[in-house]
């Protein structure tokens, strides 16, 4: 059986974009008259007594009609969302369907049987605005154990839950978080009465759904790692290719950055070896020449050593940075 965790509530990443959701779906039907409503009725009859006619009214019913507890819960993100070295913003709808305005306490949980790894939980958070995005620094951020706004019959909220990737995850696995919803007024077996806590004054009674209601998003790993391989050409005071005083080592380091992810602030960088001096002006990214000072291109170099910063690189490619020394 699954573990059901609570929430881990945490101080969220920074992001720099909004983060756009699917449409709510469609919400189901609410379950029928809106709880409290008065249904009342009277009934009258007429007679004929000899030659006189006449009619009578009984007494006035009224049927005050309980809240039913009802929610329903979706999943917005149809694909698996990628993550990698920033948080994820995972989506789910939460539907009332029963007939009164209704509050729901939220339990994240990210240890779903078959995961690849376990999602971190930092937030969860309500579409505060309605606008179906995730607005950081607007959309509300749930304290734990507190639950949502009440939500009206046939009513939406667009929930976001923001996670982040654990140590230890690895290229390509998923994962999947489950969001469960729970009618605070009560949950149980459908049928089971509430006394008096019902909408309007009368009682609450659970519906089919036993007040409760959950649904699974998908995560996909998107990671990458780095490899380096450095090589040497030789280029001799001779034309040929010995290592003698006066040759010119031209250095080839090359680095591929493998996975389905990125990696970020890439830096490749070499000292210049003892009993040689670098070249100046031979730095190169791609064949591409690079000038030795702090400037608006990625390298530098100098008498110690060369710098070149490749930024953010995408899995699949490879970045060749060559420099040239002379043997003293």
């Amino acid at each position: 059986m699954e573990n059901r965790l609570t929430r881990s509530l945490g101080t969220g990443a920074a992001f720099a974009a909004a983060f756009t959701v699917l449409v709510l779906p469609a919400a189901a039907n609410a379950s029928g008259v809106t709880a409290g409503t008065l249904i009342q009725n009277t009934a009258s009859a007429t007679y004929t007594s000899g030659t006189a006619t006449g009619s009578v009214q009984s007494n006035t019913v009224t049927v005050r009609v309980d809240e039913l507890l009802d929610v329903a819960v979706a999943g917005l993100t149809t694909t698996p969302v990628a993550t990698g070295s920033t948080s994820a913003v995972l989506a789910y709808s939460v539907t009332n369907t029963g007939n009164g305005a209704e509050a729901f306490t939220l339990t994240v949980n990210p240890t779903v049987a078959g995961n690849g790894f376990d999602a971190t939980v930092q937030q969860v958070v309500i579409d505060t605005n309605g606008n179906g995005t995730y607005d950081p620094g607007t959309d509300q951020v749930l304290a734990s154990g507190s639950p949502t706004p009440a939500i009206a019959p046939d009513g939406s909220l667009a929930v976001f839950v923001i996670v982040a990737l654990p140590a230890g995850a690895t290229d390509g696995q998923t994962s999947q978080v489950r969001l469960t919803a729970d009618a605070v007024t009560g949950t149980g077996t459908p049928g089971t009465v509430v006394a008096g806590q019902g909408q309007g004054g009368g009682d609450a009674v659970v519906g089919s759904s036993g007040g409760t209601g959950n649904a699974l998003d998908s995560l996909i790993a998107t990671l990458a790692t780095v490899s380096l391989v450095k090589s040497a050409t030789v280029l001799d005071p001779f034309g040929g290719s010995q290592p003698v005083p006066g040759a010119v080592v031209t250095y080839t380091l090359t680095a591929t950055v493998n996975g389905t992810g990125q990696a970020t602030n890439v830096h490749v960088t070499d000292i210049i070896p003892v009993g040689t001096t670098y070249q100046a002006g031979t730095l190169t990214l791609d064949a591409a020449a690079l000038t030795d000072v702090i400037d608006a291109d990625a390298g530098t170099a100098s008498a110690s050593g060369v710098d070149v910063n490749l930024g953010t690189v995408a899995g699949g490619s490879t970045k060749t940075v060559t420099f040239g020394v002379k043997i003293n």
